[in-house]
């Protein structure tokens, strides 16, 4: 622990995007890898965890990502990286292992005539309907699966996402998540952090060797705030502009 845990409402207020840190204050990478633990705690769809987390602690390694974020300064004065990776093709594996959990939890290879209605449910999921969601040939099965829901639609409330894009959507959107878990966990510990969506993902994917299947969803940089760290004071749009009850 850096020194008292903050609780949510107050980390939420202490996170900003810190643009410079402090050269002279390390982190404790174990406080980090912590935070990226709670990050895996995000909610995600479908629990498919398709994400995967990469912490960039070594300082050359830094040096060679910078220029990669264009050289701002938030990259140029980190001391450690994550980069927030999407793995929408390893939906199979990700099905597989919600399967393998579900097992573990009922027992394996169960009658159907044993099985709850909870149990069919969710092995239905992962071996039926996750498959049918996520399969595809370079977007021709997509697009029939769409044109399927649509007509479907017609008749009654359906599921309409089921193109590749937006499987692809639906990765980035629970990745996203995970990384403000994340920042906020960070927070909490009393480090700075600030999201960079300014990326030449190319070359990091390079750089970093990721698989072709795997996408940067963003690049966090880490380290402790200066006085110009902050580039002003928060700015929101009024809540009122933004919110309805209905």
């Amino acid at each position: 622990m850096t020194n008292q845990e903050k609780t949510v409402s107050e980390a939420i207020q202490y996170r900003r995007s810190v643009r410079i840190y402090d050269a002279e204050k390390a982190l404790d990478k174990n406080i980090v890898k912590k935070c990226i633990q709670q990050a895996t705690l995000a909610p995600n769809s479908s629990n498919m965890q398709l994400w995967e987390f990469y912490h960039i602690t070594s300082k050359d390694l830094i040096t060679e990502i910078a220029p990669f974020c264009f050289n701002q300064n938030a990259a140029k004065t980190a001391q450690q990286l994550v980069v927030f990776v999407t793995r929408k093709d390893l939906w199979k594996k990700r099905a597989k292992a919600n399967l393998s959990f579900i097992d573990a939890n009922f027992g394996a290879n169960n009658p159907k005539a044993e099985q709850s209605n909870r149990e069919k449910v969710a092995r239905k999921y992962y071996s039926k309907i996750i498959p049918f969601a996520y399969a595809d040939f370079l977007g021709v099965f997509g697009f029939f699966k769409y044109l399927m829901m649509f007509v479907i639609g017609v008749f009654k409330p359906i599921y309409r996402e089921v193109r590749s894009s937006d499987m692809r959507i639906i990765a980035h959107k629970t990745c996203g998540l995970a990384a403000q878990n994340f920042m906020i966990s960070m927070a909490a510990q009393g480090y700075d952090t600030c999201p960079m969506e300014g990326t030449d993902t190319l070359r990091i994917q390079k750089l970093l060797k990721l698989p072709f299947g795997a996408e940067i969803n963003m690049v966090v940089s880490c380290g402790i705030r200066t006085e110009k760290g902050i580039y002003g004071e928060r700015f929101r749009i009024p809540f009122e502009e933004v919110y309805t009850e209905i």
